[in-house]
């Protein structure tokens, strides 16, 4: 059986769902500023412990890639994902999911060509492209001088 483009769209377009953009656009609003706002939290109970200004700002970063990993681990971080959609996609939450989610999957096939050689395949292209263009930016700066 052979179909034309047209026909195959409008075949994909009656099978696909409609996408709830409204309600997906509110959901993840209120689970990324629910992120947000946990880190802030974590930020006034480090500060309030006394920590100074460089160590409080790394213990809230490592203390959300930290439950990130976990949640990720145990499965329930893409439970919440399905629901929150790109509001989980708040840098350090997402990041720390993309580099958790290959590691496990890849694990069966071992520590080093599993685990190590899989943990940065969706992870690394951001770490790259965005190395790539703050260098290329601070260049751009030094050259004409912005400041």
């Amino acid at each position: 059986m052979s179909i034309s483009k047209d026909e195959y769209s409008k075949m994909t377009d009656k099978a696909s769902p409609n996408s709830p953009i409204v309600k997906n656009c509110i959901k993840a609003f209120l689970f990324g500023g629910a992120i947000c706002a946990f880190g802030q939290g974590l930020w006034f109970i480090f500060e309030a412990l006394g920590m100074g200004e460089d160590e409080y700002k790394a213990a809230t970063l490592c203390t959300i890639i930290v439950i990130t990993a976990i949640l990720t681990g145990a499965g329930v971080f893409d439970k919440i994902a399905r629901h929150a959609g790109a509001g989980t996609i708040v840098p350090i939450t997402g990041f720390a999911n993309a580099v958790v989610s290959p590691a496990l999957e890849f694990k069966h096939e071992g520590m080093i060509l599993g685990t190590a050689a899989q943990m940065f395949t969706i992870a690394g292209p951001v770490i790259v492209y965005g190395t790539a263009t703050s260098f290329i930016y601070g260049l751009i700066i030094y050259i004409f001088k912005i400041y």
